[in-house]
């Protein structure tokens, strides 16, 4: 298989998506449950790195690089369906350095968001600069998907999301993704931007079919499955705890235990 071959089978599945019928991209965080994902028939992953950092012991921003990259390296080992990395920021790197440790990892696609270190956004000229070098250095090695932060950073007017996904576009992504951006937003964002748009599925929020009706190309979900996951171990960890597991005492991960009979010789 071809360099390319993961990146255009990614761009593939967003094109000419009906309205009604997004790209559902689930967000896997380490191989385990990135298999359940494929099995469960889903094209396309997409990792999330708050997901990635929780379940290495870190919280969402604080995850190191290398471990970054190692594990999603590990997830796309896993499974053979293409995986696009959310990579933050690009952790400071220089274009020619981070595609270079993206395509080790083997990722069909890159996640790169506009907000800085410090929590504030990045100059969105500068930072359409940076992503048009990502772009020229993976050539179409890669799906670039453009994270614009102006709403999770308290800038509500639409516009200004518009402005940015504009300049993001025209520097070579492949798609946007206003996180955050509220329901009633998404068809305008999707018509004045011109460009398959991500949204964010949240508890109680639009179903998926309603967010692709609206306008979102594809729908991701942050670490959001593996909070719904953790739920479910909490609910397990209390029934142990509560010593209300008579049914999984013969479920045993080890050897089985010899049946009673005779003694045998030592």
């Amino acid at each position: 298989m071809s360099a390319e071959a993961p990146a255009e089978a990614l761009r593939a599945l967003h094109r000419g998506r009906a309205a009604g019928d997004p790209l559902i991209v689930p967000g896997p965080w380490d191989a385990a449950s990135a298999r359940v994902f494929e099995q469960a028939g889903f094209p396309a992953l997409a990792t999330p790195s708050a997901g990635i950092a929780a379940s290495l012991g870190y919280e969402d921003g604080r995850t190191p690089p290398e471990e970054m990259f190692a594990a999603v390296a590990r997830i796309v080992r896993a499974v053979s369906v293409p995986v696009t990395a959310d990579l933050e920021d690009g952790y400071g790197l220089a274009p020619k350095e981070l595609v270079a440790r993206v395509l080790r990892t083997g990722a069909a696609g890159v996640n790169l968001e506009d907000s800085d270190r410090s929590g504030g956004l990045k100059d969105p000229r500068r930072h359409a600069a940076w992503l048009a070098e990502v772009r020229a250095e993976a050539g179409s090695r890669l799906f670039v998907n453009a994270r614009v932060d102006t709403y999770v950073r308290g800038v509500s007017d639409p516009a200004a999301a518009i402005e940015r996904a504009g300049l993001y576009r025209a520097a070579g992504a492949d798609c946007v993704y206003p996180i955050a951006a509220p329901a009633e937003h998404l068809a305008l964002l999707r018509k004045e931007i011109g460009a398959p748009l991500n949204a964010l599925a949240v508890p109680g929020g639009p179903s998926c079919a309603e967010l692709g009706r609206l306008g979102a190309t594809r729908i991701t979900f942050g670490d959001g499955l593996l909070l719904r996951t953790l739920r479910g171990v909490a609910g397990l960890a209390g029934e142990l705890a509560g010593d209300r597991h008579g049914e999984l005492a013969g479920q045993r991960s080890g050897p089985r235990a010899t049946p009673a009979g005779p003694a045998r010789p030592a």
